[in-house]
């Protein structure tokens, strides 16, 4: 993102809640979990879904430890929604993204919710790996601001609008 002196970084413009949609005919705010240890990423995520079309509440966790706790509800997390999409970060303190989401497609009661890997990861062992865990989808974050914005927007448009997932 590197920008020669005379330039400004603009910050897209976020789209605006004029046309509410209901996301896979679910009435109310549709539940996110974001796993992300870098504040600055779960910010901007953050803003492109409180811009987007669609009334999300976005969960925001930042290790893989406290991910966990959160999907099974347990303390701190005991009256935490179940969520009906989880974005998860690969490289995570305290328990590494990989683990979560072999503990969460191993456990029954969690294992239906869909996963997307976003990371800054795009190495091939990272991919197979997390597809093998049953990841239903593998995302590299881009370093451009405008790229970051328009892959969330796409995670929004087909994950919570085309995309059917699961009532519970």
């Amino acid at each position: 993102m590197g920008m020669a002196a005379t330039e400004e970084m603009t910050i897209p413009e976020p789209r605006t809640n004029e046309i509410p949609f209901s996301a896979n005919g679910m009435d109310g705010a549709v539940e996110i979990l974001l796993v992300e240890d870098n504040p600055a990423d779960a910010r901007l995520t953050r803003e492109v879904f409180e811009g987007g079309r669609l009334t999300t509440h976005l969960n925001v966790v930042s290790d893989g430890e406290e991910a966990l706790a959160f999907l099974r509800r347990e303390a701190p997390y005991t009256e935490s929604p179940r969520p009906k999409l989880v974005l998860l970060d690969l490289n995570l303190p305290r328990k590494d993204g990989r683990e979560v989401l072999q503990e969460l497609k191993s456990d029954p009661a969690l294992a239906r919710i869909p996963v997307i890997v976003l990371t800054t990861s795009a190495a091939e062992a990272d991919i197979l790996h997390s597809y093998d865990l049953q990841a239903n989808c593998f995302i590299t974050k881009p370093l451009d601001l405008d790229e970051f914005f328009d892959v969330v927007r796409a995670i929004e448009d087909f994950w919570l609008t085309t995309a059917r997932l699961p009532s519970n």
